[in-house]
């Protein structure tokens, strides 16, 4: 790479896995950007190609050695670099892909802007192996900020408040690859809220690994209950949506003011995982069926337009036909809005992994495919349910392709799409629903702004 026209050298950033993988790889490029660097597209020809790759299962982790291939197929000549969960976990195996040049764990990923393009560092494809930056994640204890990303990219910009988790699932890679729970502090949230601010944003979306251990590991402590009730009281924001919660830290305090408040979204999702106690266990989470159970209740009580979205893992090791009905009878008989279902993928280096009772594959697709069927009906049932409501829409930048109709998504999570102009883009609107148009959208009549 030329140093002396670094504006004319292409960074493309790949992203697997993750929201919060979405969001540092925003960060990342806003980093090139920044330095002066020219941001461009997956599948464009590029001089730098990183791939921030996922290892959560399995399958994830062939997935992302495929996208890193690919990538060095695609731009011979191009400077490729791994990071993510994956080279975190086992970056000897990347080191053996011919054509990877620099492999960046996660305790460091946060400084590949200056690393890749520091004075003392390769900047050509000239290296025979790999260069490797990694250090062991559970030694960290501070929440490195990560730059903003692009500012009016989205138009509901994602914050990272959190990162790490301390659960160590059976099955579950994440606390080896991500490190303990670690908190962005308040004050440093709130920075991120105003500058998004300044840029118009009207929602963000406060995402973390294990966000309701937000603010535990912090001095003083505090929680994420009194982060909404601050972003509250500052008006900075009209709207906050909160991303994945644990279902025994998404409590009764946190679900009281969220019915009473005009700006946390009527939406909640919470990783199930399994709907049977024994399996629960095996699992080592830290919830039991009826826990859960009442806590859907609860929030259907509290509101009842609240859209409930759930994880639910397929054929864990062990699962029993009556294990695998006890989860399907338990999402079929609550007011769950829509599902994410994933079959269980062996993951080397987590107890599971080892577990004797592998489930057969044909069955896990089996029973998968019953659960992804309730999912649908779930969601038809949600989105009839809203037939003749007025929601509020915050409109989005584009224009969906195939029909023209602006686009927008409610508090409680409905794909709304309307008529109007474009100066309703970026803006939070009333929408009343007349008639279903796809399973994944609903039409709205504007009757405010």
């Amino acid at each position: 790479m030329d140093r002396q026209n670094k504006n004319k050298i292409k960074v493309s950033v790949i992203t697997l896995g993750c929201k919060v993988n979405q969001v540092e790889s925003e960060s990342i490029n806003a980093e090139f950007q920044n330095a002066g660097y020219k941001s461009v597209g997956r599948g464009k020809d590029t001089d730098l190609c990183i791939i921030n790759t996922c290892t959560v299962t399995g399958k994830a982790a062939m997935q992302s050695r495929q996208a890193i291939r690919k990538a060095i197929r695609k731009n011979p000549n191009a400077l490729i670099v791994a990071t993510g969960c994956y080279a975190q976990a086992d970056p000897l195996t990347l080191k053996k892909i011919t054509g990877l040049d620099y492999i960046i764990a996660n305790s460091d990923k946060h400084h590949i802007a200056r690393i890749i393009t520091s004075e003392n560092q390769h900047l050509h494809k000239n290296l025979t192996e790999p260069i490797i930056i990694h250090k062991n994640i559970r030694n960290e204890r501070c929440l490195n900020k990560i730059n903003s990303s692009a500012m009016g990219a989205r138009t509901r910009p994602f914050i990272k408040i959190q990162d790490g988790c301390d659960n160590f699932c059976t099955y579950c890679i994440v606390p080896y690859t991500r490190g303990p729970s670690r908190s962005l502090p308040p004050d440093e949230v709130m920075d991120e809220i105003y500058i998004q601010n300044q840029y118009g944003a009207k929602e963000i979306v406060l995402t973390g690994i294990h966000m309701g251990r937000y603010g535990l590991d912090l001095n003083p402590k505090t929680t994420l209950l009194k982060l909404l009730k601050r972003i509250y009281e500052s008006n900075m924001i009209p709207r906050v949506r909160l991303s994945s919660i644990e279902p025994n830290e998404l409590t009764d305090e946190l679900l009281h003011f969220a019915s009473k408040s005009d700006r946390v979204c009527r939406h909640f999702h919470i990783p199930l995982q399994s709907g049977d106690n024994t399996i629960l266990k095996k699992m080592k989470r830290t919830y039991d069926q009826q826990l859960f159970k009442k806590l859907i209740e609860n929030i259907s009580s509290l509101l009842p337009d609240a859209a409930i979205g759930v994880d639910i893992m397929i054929g864990f090791p062990g699962e029993t036909d009556d294990a695998f009905y006890n989860t399907y009878d338990l999402i079929n008989a609550l007011p769950v809005s829509y599902l994410h279902v994933f079959p269980f993928s062996p993951r080397p280096g987590t107890p599971a992994f080892t577990f004797a009772d592998q489930v057969d594959t044909n069955i896990i697709k089996n029973r998968r495919n019953k659960i992804l069927k309730l999912g649908k009906d779930k969601k038809a049932a949600f989105y009839n349910k809203m037939i003749g409501k007025t929601l509020n829409v915050l409109v989005e930048e584009q224009r969906d392709a195939a029909t023209g109709y602006l686009k927008g998504i409610s508090s409680n999570y409905v794909r709304v799409m309307l008529n109007g102009e474009n100066s309703l883009k970026n803006k939070l609107i009333k929408c009343r629903v007349k008639k279903n148009l796809t399973r994944d959208a609903v039409y709205g009549e504007v009757i405010d702004g």
